[in-house]
């Protein structure tokens, strides 16, 4: 067995390979992972991350693999560990145990300090994660809406009134003139539970960019609500949700929502999630559920997804090792 980086000329092939290993390996429940956005996420630098990616090659074929994420601007101590995967046909040989100490090797080689991962709370993957001396940083929960037993009258008498802000909404990549705004709305995730040895993150207009542009690259359609205060078009909040462009699963996934500190207690976040939620309705009708994560410490997000009709998915730990 060898382990050999993804890069060059191989690396469609091996990154392909790769995710044929996660899928036949990860066991997880939810929405697949296109292999176009899995090849994006371990093989293509961002501007604010470097990833590297390898592949355990045995007997001519891909028996497993991982990727590292550095962060280059900021929590240049940290690195994130996506994925580690043994097909399954190849576990109980050591595998995964070699994997999990070469990435432990380039850590150290670019001095990195602190390693987060996440796994289900039951499994193998916890029981991998334990075993190598992790420990669990965060628990986090996933939740789903059955769009096919929604009670869509309840939903739309709870859209709240919000006096003195407005709403805009696009599909698809942010316009270029948005991308400061998206930035501060960006920041303001600073706040929500994370693992106490992680910084904020600082994002710029630019990061903003690429990440839209990676978010089309990997055949992702995005529905975006922000809210601005109409005092002086101030951005207050904004919620997404990103489904793969082929529609073959019928899974939508609701990422990033956020209200800045200083325009809270206006109801803002549950507006701008029903707002957007109407929206995917009525423009995607092949979407049957939505899922999406929330640490269970966040308390007032989870509120209102259970308001909404949410229920509970399954729960995942996210790991920690210090070196």
């Amino acid at each position: 067995m060898r382990i050999e980086r993804i890069e060059g000329g191989g690396a469609e092939r091996l990154a392909a390979a790769l995710h044929a290993a996660y899928s036949e390996g990860s066991g997880d429940p939810g929405p697949p992972i296109s292999r176009s956005r899995f090849v994006l996420e371990i093989v293509a630098d961002r501007p604010a991350d470097r990833v590297e990616a390898w592949a355990a090659v045995e007997d001519g074929e891909v028996a497993g693999g991982y990727g590292l994420s550095f962060p280059i601007l900021d929590n240049r101590h940290m690195a994130w560990l996506f994925p580690l995967v043994v097909r399954p046909a190849r576990r109980g040989r050591g595998l995964g145990t070699a994997l999990f100490e070469h990435a432990l090797g380039r850590m150290r080689a670019d001095n990195r300090r602190l390693l987060l991962a996440e796994t289900p709370v039951v499994g193998a993957g916890a029981a991998f994660a334990r075993a190598r001396g992790m420990t669990v940083a965060l628990v986090e929960a996933r939740r789903t809406l059955d769009l096919r037993r929604c009670d869509w009258a309840k939903l739309e008498r709870m859209v709240p009134q919000a006096p003195g802000y407005s709403l805009e909404h696009w599909t698809g990549p942010a316009a270029p003139e948005l991308m400061p705004d998206v930035a501060t709305l960006m920041n303001g995730m600073n706040d929500a539970p994370r693992d106490s040895g992680v910084d904020d993150f600082h994002f710029t207009a630019d990061q903003i960019r690429a990440r839209e542009e990676r978010m089309a690259a990997a055949d992702q359609t995005a529905y975006t609500v922000i809210a601005r205060r109409d005092s002086d078009g101030a951005p207050a909040g904004f919620t997404r949700i990103l489904l793969d462009a082929d529609h073959s699963h019928g899974w939508a996934v609701q990422t990033d929502t956020t209200v800045l500190a200083g325009h809270r207690g206006h109801r803002l976040g549950l507006l701008l999630k029903l707002t957007n939620l109407f929206r995917l309705r009525e423009r995607e009708p092949r979407v049957e559920r939505i899922i999406t994560w929330n640490a269970t410490s966040n308390a007032h997000m989870l509120a209102i997804n259970e308001a909404m009709g949410f229920e509970l998915f399954d729960e995942w730990y996210e790991w920690r090792l210090t070196l």
